[in-house]
């Protein structure tokens, strides 16, 4: 998908950016870029965060769920880090046994992903998206003083279930996955909504970096 990282990298900046201002710590710097961010080097807990709000994916199979249904309360599942695996989906006890992330951190990491659901979820409607689920990663920073669990990885339609409020039109990875064909377009309407779509058109300037790496 030509100049996809274009624009998960201008969704990623301007989430993070939003996420600060209700002080939600992240890894996220600045933007060095059209593809490249400066962001604080952290350990990264090996376990993927995911909130659910609507049954849509893996939940609908593995409970039968029909695909857009409401689900009581946000959901929050942990997938651990390991693609020979398969990312098997684990539980709080797993994670606290074997030392991936410790009681505390986790207590943390859960308030911290609640948080950021209530606010995305909030942010999205106002453009007329529902959030329907996302994955979250999460890092330990060290600093001389102590350690301090912040929110790393990016945030953008490759890691995001977004839906259209009015016609459930999917405007995120899963236009891939099921061969729906119109991704680029997907995730630059998400882009435009939120105010962030390059001036220019997307591929064009993708032809154009890579005209630039020829000649280098």
């Amino acid at each position: 998908m030509q100049g996809k990282g274009v624009l998960n990298n201008r969704i990623s900046e301007y989430v993070f950016t939003q996420l600060a201002t209700i002080g939600i710590p992240t890894h996220f710097v600045r933007s060095l870029s059209m593809r490249e961010q400066l962001v604080r080097a952290v350990e990264i807990i090996p376990v993927e965060v995911v909130i659910r709000n609507i049954a849509a994916g893996s939940i609908c199979k593995r409970l039968g769920l029909e695909e857009g249904t409401p689900l009581p309360r946000a959901i929050v599942e942990y997938y651990y880090k390991d693609d020979a695996l398969g990312d098997p989906m684990v539980g709080e006890e797993h994670i606290t046994a074997f030392g991936w992330a410790q009681d505390f951190e986790m207590d943390e990491i859960i308030h911290m992903a609640l948080r950021i659901n209530d606010f995305l979820s909030g942010l999205f409607t106002g453009i007329g998206i529902k959030l329907v689920d996302f994955k979250l990663e999460f890092g330990r920073f060290y600093t001389e003083e102590h350690v301090q669990i912040i929110l790393a990885d990016e945030i953008s339609p490759d890691g995001c279930r977004l839906w259209d409020m009015k016609t459930n039109e999917k405007l995120d990875k899963d236009r891939f996955r099921r061969d729906l064909g119109g991704e680029i377009e997907a995730y630059q309407e998400v882009a435009r909504r939120m105010g962030v779509l390059p001036s220019a058109d997307i591929r064009d300037i993708a032809e154009g970096e890579n005209r630039k790496k020829r000649k280098g």
